[in-house]
């Protein structure tokens, strides 16, 4: 081979000495593969990449090893945080089932002394009668005797006195027990509606109990959160870190009906986000299942981040027209201003900044920037628009020169490298261009449109105007214009699938 070139040139002549079709099929179309997606063309036609390439020697010696034992650390901590998970559920499953238990027997408790209560009080009214006849069986003999016999006229009296205070006494003793009778009575429903209430707070409870068992079920079948999206009260879900396969991908796509065809008619897209890229979706044979599983999976996110910014966009306007505005809407204000990177409170400057970016550039610039979405960056650090960095978190390019050291940013899920890019192109002095033609757009009551911007972007990539070319034949080719008037599916209830 010739000497001093790049790593990727020498992979190229080395498909070319194998005569691998494919790559020079891109290469005759000028499309400029990246070392990653040369390898695994080169790899699945069985090429072996020989060492002394100083990039593969070190991948193979020191970057996979290392990485294996990353992988192995990952894996074991993962586990030891699934057996604590486990021994949490357990010990919060036993506390549960102990207050169950301690409530019933409260319950159980409560209703035996409700029952003896309530035979007490039944006793009074039949003490009350038997009481009633004996004093009205005694008066009755008393006045009989009275009438058939003769007293004097002044015993009569104390005796009349003496029967008059007996019957006032009785009288007053029976109306108390009445009394304290029916304020027993009158308050036995209270008691029951108290000892109801715990019986209400535990029925309220078991729903949560029941998604926190099932939770780890998720994570071990796949086809559990398939049954949660099509229930119509969820709307929005959120698939975590379950290293999916494609296959699993497009199982879950045909349960949920997410068809690309529906979404270009209807204008409407489910809110189902992922959090990364399926590994093996460079294994799919036809091109086309792959470019649509792509899109499938990161229109959703660009859609949401879009819609988001729009209200964020809608809010401003009219804080704007307000003459006195909140201290909470201040700060909300100077929070935005700081976001989009704008001195001096210029509100005006901030209505510019803060606007949509077309989602057939988007979609674009995210399938040539992580081709496809089966690129190195895209599957490491789900990294779809290549957006460069010299000082954060990152990955190294294995073709970087010697004498550079920028790296490809690196993000913890996919929608916040789609925040970043849109929030890039916002902000950035390279793309001011951009953003005034879509302002003008927005002041003649035009539609923003991809085809009529991507001419701004030739600051994007080193290729410049070549660059641009590039993404509208991908946005031709693939129609995504369709896709610029799709909004998602109104949400009503967001529920997180987590492992």
């Amino acid at each position: 081979m010739k000497k001093k070139l790049s790593y990727r040139d020498k992979l190229v002549e080395l498909a070319y000495i194998y005569d691998v079709k494919e790559i020079k099929d891109y290469e005759k179309s000028r499309k400029n593969l990246t070392s990653g997606q040369l390898e695994l063309i080169l790899k699945k036609n069985k090429i072996i990449i020989p060492k002394d390439f100083k990039s593969n020697f070190l991948r193979d010696n020191f970057v996979k090893p290392v990485g294996r034992i990353k992988n192995n650390l990952i894996e074991y901590k993962e586990n030891k945080i699934k057996d604590k998970n486990r021994a949490i559920r357990k010990l919060e499953n036993f506390k549960l089932d102990t207050s169950r238990k301690i409530g019933r027997a409260f319950k159980d408790g409560w209703k035996q002394l409700g029952l003896i209560g309530l035979n007490f009080l039944n006793i009074i009214p039949k003490l009350g009668r038997v009481i009633y006849e004996f004093f009205g069986s005694l008066f009755t003999d008393l006045f009989h005797g009275i009438y058939a016999q003769q007293i004097e006229p002044q015993k009569a009296k104390k005796v009349m006195i003496a029967i008059a205070s007996v019957a006032v006494i009785a009288t007053v003793a029976f109306s108390g027990i009445n009394y304290f009778s029916d304020n027993e009575l009158a308050n036995k429903p209270e008691i029951k509606k108290e000892v109801k209430k715990p019986e209400i707070k535990k029925e309220v409870k078991k729903p949560e109990i029941k998604k926190e068992v099932k939770k780890p079920e998720i994570k071990k079948e796949v086809k559990k959160p398939k049954l949660e999206v099509k229930r119509k009260s969820v709307d929005e879900v959120i698939l975590p870190n379950l290293n999916l396969k494609t296959e699993t991908v497009l199982n879950l796509f045909k349960d949920v009906e997410y068809d690309l065809g529906k979404v270009r008619s209807q204008k409407l897209v489910k809110p189902i986000y992922f959090t990364q890229f399926p590994r093996d979706l460079d294994a799919l044979q036809s091109t086309k299942l792959k470019k649509e599983t792509f899109i499938k999976i990161v229109l959703p996110l660009i859609v949401a981040e879009n819609e988001k910014i729009l209200e964020d966009r809608n809010k401003l306007i009219l804080l704007a027209k307000k003459k006195f505005t909140t201290d909470l809407e201040k700060q909300w204000l100077r929070q935005k201003l700081l976001e989009y990177k704008v001195k001096k409170g210029d509100l005006d400057k901030l209505l510019v900044r803060m606007d949509i970016i077309p989602t057939s550039i988007a979609l674009a610039q995210a399938a040539k920037e992580s081709g496809w979405g089966t690129s190195r960056f895209a599957l490491e650090g789900n990294a779809i628009f290549g957006q460069w960095t010299f000082s954060g978190q990152g990955i190294a390019p294995l073709d970087r020169e010697s004498n550079k050291n920028h790296k490809v940013l690196k993000f913890p899920i996919l929608r916040a490298s789609v925040k970043a890019y849109q929030n890039n192109l916002n902000t950035h002095k390279s793309y001011s261009k951009f953003r005034q033609k879509r302002a003008s757009l927005r002041d003649k009551n035009k539609k923003i449109k991809g085809l009529e911007l991507t001419e701004t972007l030739n600051n994007y990539a080193q290729t410049g105007s070549e660059y641009t070319k590039i993404l509208n034949q991908i946005i031709k080719q693939n129609r995504l214009t369709d896709f610029e008037p799709v909004r998602l599916v109104n949400s009503v209830k967001k529920i997180e699938l987590t492992s």
